[in-house]
């Protein structure tokens, strides 16, 4: 098992910047990639961010490319996603997952753990 915690989430106004971190604990020792998601109210849960853990690659959703940046800390076992220039309808709870194995790492029934979610909610 993978416990996965959400940490910097809150309230920023429009054009502002947070930074999420993660850091997974437990049988870590299969990791692929860790992504972020997202979930807005009554919207689906999308893919937000995703970086494969040996080689740091990086992949991104067309609507945040330019504006937020994945980056993890291997001594410190943590990914994070920087996210600047926010917009109110990026407000969601967002979410980290953990996937253990090779494989599209866009698609979230791809991964295998989940953290609780942290929300973020931008004003306008």
């Amino acid at each position: 098992q993978v416990q996965l915690v959400e940490s910097g989430g809150g309230l920023v106004q429009a054009g502002g910047s947070l930074r999420l971190s993660c850091a997974p604990s437990g049988r870590t020792f299969r990791r692929y990639a860790m992504g972020w998601f997202r979930q807005a109210p009554g919207k689906e849960r999308e893919f937000v961010a995703a970086i494969k853990w040996s080689s740091g690659s990086q992949y991104y959703a067309d609507s945040v490319k330019g504006r937020f940046t994945i980056s993890r800390d291997n001594a410190k076992n943590t990914v994070y996603l920087q996210m600047n220039s926010l917009k109110p309808e990026e407000t969601a709870i967002y979410y980290c997952a953990y996937k253990s194995v090779i494989g599209l790492v866009s698609a979230a029934v791809a991964y295998d753990y989940w953290g609780q979610g942290t929300q973020v909610t931008v004003s306008s």
